[in-house]
Parts: C-alpha cells; sequence; structure tokens
C-alpha cells in the first residue's frame, strides 16, 4: 500500500551544479533555486490534463522567438 502525501516533501538537489529545492505536495510539486522563493510550479491536474506539455511548449517558443533578431524590411 502506498502512504499517503498530507505534510509537503522537500529534497535538496543539484541541476547543472546549482542548488535546488524541490517541494512535493498534494497539491503539485515546486522547484526553487536554493535560497529563493520564486521558482516553477506544476500543479498534477496540469501534468494530467496535458496542460502542462501545452504550457511548456508555448514557453519554449516564446523564448525562441525572443532570442532571433528582428527581421528588416526592404
Amino acid at each position: 500500500m502506498a502512504t499517503k502525501l498530507n505534510h509537503p516533501l522537500r529534497r535538496e538537489l543539484a541541476i547543472g551544479g546549482k542548488p535546488y529545492m524541490l517541494t512535493i505536495d498534494a497539491i503539485g510539486l515546486k522547484l526553487v533555486p536554493k535560497g529563493r522563493r520564486k521558482g516553477r510550479e506544476l500543479a498534477w491536474r496540469d501534468l494530467v490534463s496535458g496542460e502542462a506539455a501545452l504550457a511548456i511548449a508555448l514557453n519554449a517558443s516564446l523564448q525562441g522567438a525572443a532570442r532571433r533578431p528582428p527581421r528588416r524590411s526592404r
């Protein structure tokens, strides 16, 4: 039998040599650079419904557009 997630579970991990805090709770998960308050959050319902994948694709396309230099008109 699996254990219910009644309290937040916090773990420290390193990504690219930088420390992060991962918090998993009944609502979802949150990944924050260590020593900060703001980070990335993902709700379980968004992950299950597929909205998380859509949001990731949208953010990637927007970041790619921001990196491209503007086109010059002729």
